[in-house]
């Protein structure tokens, strides 16, 4: 009798292992890159709270101007602007513009990137003695388009934009 004795692999069975690993490494990297950008949505969406939290404050404090701070639209890709003059709510719309564009945190080559992808913050008054505060900003994968109008049609598609809101009550003593 005549028997040989198979040793090692064979080619093919060392390409199907090949194969196996390489799906399973193409998997970890597209959930790494999912990971990444899941991380950058949440990071924005904190700043945004920041900043949303940060102009109620403001409001809240400033009780007796509170007409003043009806703002369309501020942030965006606006420049920053200088906030050593004017009434207390002109110098807070002015501060929370310039922290909606980032100037917490500035890079080497002094551009502005504290803040969200093309942040908007918006000041409306739906009825007396209440204001609705809005930030938006430019998610990265798009999503259900929010219904308010701050920032609308700003990004291009319009489901990439991201909002958070809040209402500020002015209290009335009788």
């Amino acid at each position: 009798m005549n028997q040989t004795r198979q040793q090692g692999f064979s080619m093919m069975e060392v390409l199907v292992t090949i194969a196996i690993v390489m799906l399973g490494l193409l998997g970890m990297a597209g959930l790494q890159t999912r990971a990444t950008m899941t991380e950058m949505e949440s990071y924005q969406r904190a700043q945004a709270l920041v900043l949303l939290q940060e102009m109620a404050d403001r409001l809240s404090a400033n009780k007796m101007d509170h007409a003043a701070y009806v703002a369309s639209e501020l942030g965006g890709t606006g420049a920053l602007k200088d906030c050593s003059a004017g009434t207390v709510a002109q110098k807070d719309l002015c501060e929370w513009h310039n922290a909606l564009l980032g100037v917490s945190e500035t890079s080497a080559d002094a551009k502005s990137v504290g803040a969200m992808v093309g942040a908007r913050g918006c000041i409306t008054s739906p009825a007396a003695n209440i204001h609705v505060i809005t930030v938006a900003w430019q998610g990265l994968v798009p999503t259900a388009a929010p219904a308010d109008q701050c920032g609308l049609n700003a990004y291009g598609d319009d489901r990439q934009r991201r909002t958070v809101s809040t209402a500020v009550r002015k209290a009335v003593l009788d």
